[in-house]
């Protein structure tokens, strides 16, 4: 084994992409002993020989050279080039080595400083061979360099892959400010140590390639950050180990461009994908960013040869840099392996209507009721749920906005931005009712856990408020907040109003006792609207059932998001 403060290898390339390099470290690793594959960040993973000491790297780069069994570009490196070690699978050999060198633990922190500054000064370059090894960078590469230097703040001009004297002034100046002569060319060490500059911002997240077999995907993950917790199908879930609001999905299940799509609709449906962001969807896979002011979450999904994989990003906001540096190792790294998630994983985790495979589904702030007045589809509900909503929606999906409302009265009336066709709408009542008559409310109680608007059945106990106000009627009836806003109807189906919320003016009114406003007050906002509505003067009596089918198919839920 080589002594830690002389390690040395030889790298014989750079691959943009891990599933790249494998292939290609397998074809090596057929040959040539002592092969290893190193993340060097950025998104380029390199292949290297070794671990040997200086002498013996160059040796073995000599004779390989002349055999021609590695690249004529292949170059001495050292352990401060490199980050993970992906291959051999399993192995570290970064750790190792200063592991079999307890000396070297020992050192003090001059000491181990002056190791640094030793391997920083071995000899680089010359200009000549640092204009050799620049020639022999594609236009890709090229390119990224003068990002780099874009990033470092010495480039300003076009990412064009060109070195003219833009470039070369920036090269001069980065050189300059890291204490190198100002050549305008950049060793193969100084492009190293500017990627690792860049990439200073990943220490801390313990950056590390996870071989998640059972889910079949391997990808570079934050592992200082996030730790494994369960599979439950489709995802694998890897939580926050500490305070950073962390989290890391991988998605992994068997099926088609209908099992596709179904899970790019449920995604949108959850917690960890807020509404704000970006949605695309292709034939083939999708993309899914949610952000706000807590989090920012990003999706990537796509189906192959009969298997949905991807991976979903959770990172808290106001972390803009990090976030985007990790996401693109992320993309960079992610592979397919053979394995694919079993359908029934997590089959025995506790079960919530709340929760879709482990997450939870995304809540409106607010569910009460309405119902529908026209065959377009406009809907009466309370004011009081719609009052400060960032998004309106009925019937769950259906976004809606608010075209009238009484501030008074406490009524709202709301248009779909998409126009409906009602099964049955309202048919007011203007004929006065007898007191003590039967009535009902539709409503969605339970605030749409149950998917259908329930009866609720009481009396008429008078045709006023309780200090005579017209437009109120009240009720003994025992409702509940999501009934709000439903319809209540009188013994034959016909409407007699609005349920209006059950605290008025900071008063909690007792139990059993409800108000509705009237009906003629609704027609009256309605008409100030130019809408339309149905009326009938006949009292009549129909079977509850009937009545049932007639307030369910008028009935809505209304949701404040």
């Amino acid at each position: 084994m080589a002594q830690g403060q002389d390690v040395a290898w030889v790298q014989i390339e750079s691959q943009p992409s891990l599933a790249s390099a494998q292939a290609s470290i397998r074809s090596y690793s057929a040959k040539l002993a002592d092969v290893n594959g190193f993340s060097l960040g950025g998104g380029w993973y390199g292949i290297a020989l070794g671990p040997y000491t200086s002498d013996d790297a160059a040796e073995v780069l000599r004779v390989y050279r002349l055999e021609g069994s590695i690249p004529n570009d292949a170059f001495i490196a050292f352990s401060v080039n490199y980050r993970q070690q992906f291959w051999p699978i399993g192995a570290n050999l970064l750790n190792l080595e200063l592991a079999a060198q307890p000396e070297l633990a020992e050192l003090d922190n001059q000491a181990e400083t002056a190791v640094v500054a030793q391997e920083r000064e071995a000899p680089d370059e010359t200009r000549r061979q640092a204009r050799q090894s620049e020639s022999l960078l594609n236009r890709d590469e090229r390119k990224d360099l003068q990002r780099l230097l874009q990033w470092a703040g010495f480039y300003t001009s076009a990412i064009d892959g060109a070195f003219g004297r833009g470039t070369r002034g920036s090269m001069a100046a980065w050189q300059e400010a890291n204490n190198y002569e100002a050549t305008g060319i950049l060793t193969t060490r100084q492009r190293s140590i500017l990627l690792d500059q860049y990439n200073a911002i990943l220490d801390g997240l313990g950056m590390d390639m996870v071989v998640d077999t059972t889910a079949g995907i391997e990808m570079m993950m934050p592992t200082g950050v996030v730790k494994f917790d369960k599979y439950e199908s489709p995802f694998a879930h890897y939580n926050a180990s500490g305070d950073l609001a962390a989290k890391v999905l991988l998605i992994s299940q068997t099926g088609d461009q209908n099992t596709l799509f179904g899970l790019y609709d449920i995604m949108q449906t959850l917690e960890i994908v807020p509404k704000d962001g970006e949605r695309n969807r292709g034939n083939d896979a999708f993309t899914l960013v949610g952000e706000n002011a807590q989090m920012i979450s990003h999706t990537e999904v796509s189906l192959r040869d009969g298997t949905v994989k991807g991976f979903t990003l959770i990172w808290p906001a106001g972390d803009e840099e990090r976030r985007t540096r990790l996401l693109a190792e992320m993309k960079a790294s992610f592979g397919r392996i053979d394995g694919v998630l079993d359908p029934a994983a997590g089959s025995d985790e506790t079960q919530s209507i709340d929760l879709v495979s482990g997450l939870e589904i995304r809540r409106p702030k607010m569910s009460r009721s309405g119902f529908y007045v026209d065959q377009n589809g406009t809907v009466v509900t309370a004011l009081a749920t719609v009052g400060s909503c960032s998004k309106i929606t009925i019937e769950d999906d259906i976004e809606a906005e608010v075209v009238a409302s009484d501030d008074a009265l406490g009524i709202a009336v709301l248009r779909p931005l998409n126009a409906l066709v009602p099964l049955s709408v309202a048919v007011f009542q203007q004929s006065v009712p007898r007191l003590q008559s039967q009535i009902a409310v539709a409503g969605y109680s339970y605030e749409g856990v149950l998917g259908a608007p329930t009866m609720t059945f009481g009396v008429l106990a008078d045709l006023k408020g309780l200090r005579g106000e017209a437009t109120l009627k009240r009720l003994a009836l025992a409702a509940l907040p999501g009934d709000v806003g439903g319809p209540v109807f009188d013994a034959g189906g016909a409407v007699l109003g609005m349920l209006l919320p059950a605290d008025t003016n900071g008063r909690t009114l007792p139990d059993g006792v409800s108000f509705s406003a009237n009906s003629g007050a609704i027609q009256e906002i309605l008409n100030a609207a130019s809408l339309g509505s149905q009326t009938t003067d006949v009292l009549s009596q129909i079977a509850p059932e009937d009545l049932a089918i007639s307030a369910t198919g008028m009935t809505v839920l209304v949701s404040c998001w």
